[in-house]
């Protein structure tokens, strides 16, 4: 996928470094940026990152911004939209994104997702995305999975949705949480088509055996 119109959302589950360092990638890479944050989304971002992004859309975008500034260069900010704002672009059809990444997906969003149940924007979005036709890549992170949680993963999967759990791989040997969570955002960018060197992908390079 060249760089195009990408909506990223980031939910309540654990995780939301992946959803963090995903929108430094995606921006580094020169896409069009939409930016989605559930309320619990938020509180995530706070316990998790140490980010208080609270307030209003204009306040929390301009924190966005301030965030995003220092780690991306060339600098496009991303657009922010509140999550009750029905009237954003990307509610539309008509305006429907590229793609869409849910990242990290909670097993509620994912349940709703699943459901066509857009009881906000950034459900509604996911539905547009689906009903258009487009990519959507969800980032599920819950352990362990009951029923519910696979079914509703399948039911996904069988619409063409790109199902990518946060479970990062060992092969390369990571020496830091960075290179953990590299691994899963550069499995995301995958799914979207998109170049990165994030990981080193199986059989480039020989394993040391020492």
């Amino acid at each position: 996928m060249s760089a195009g119109h990408i909506v990223l959302a980031i939910t309540g589950a654990s995780g939301a470094v992946y959803g963090l360092r995903l929108g430094e990638e995606l921006l580094r890479a020169g896409v069009h940026l939409s930016l989605l944050i559930s309320t619990a989304g938020r509180m995530v971002l706070r316990e998790e990152c140490g980010l208080d992004w609270q307030g209003d859309a204009v306040a929390v975008a301009g924190k966005i911004k301030d965030y995003f500034q220092g780690k991306c260069q060339p600098f496009r900010p991303p657009a922010y939209y509140d999550e009750n704002d029905f009237c954003a672009p990307i509610a539309s059809g008509s305006n429907a994104p590229d793609a869409m990444v849910i990242c990290p997906c909670s097993m509620g969003t994912l349940a709703r997702v699943a459901a066509g149940n857009s009881g906000n924007l950034l459900e509604r979005c996911a539905d547009v995305v689906l009903k258009e036709r487009r990519t959507l890549v969800v980032v599920p992170r819950e352990t362990p999975l009951n029923e519910i949680h696979l079914e509703n993963m399948l039911r996904l999967a069988r619409m063409g949705v790109r199902v990518v759990p946060a479970m990062p791989a060992f092969y390369t040997r990571p020496q830091s949480i960075d290179d953990l969570v590299n691994f899963v955002v550069g499995k995301v960018l995958d799914s979207l088509g998109m170049e990165h060197a994030l990981y080193r992908p199986w059989g480039e390079e020989k394993l040391e055996t020492s």
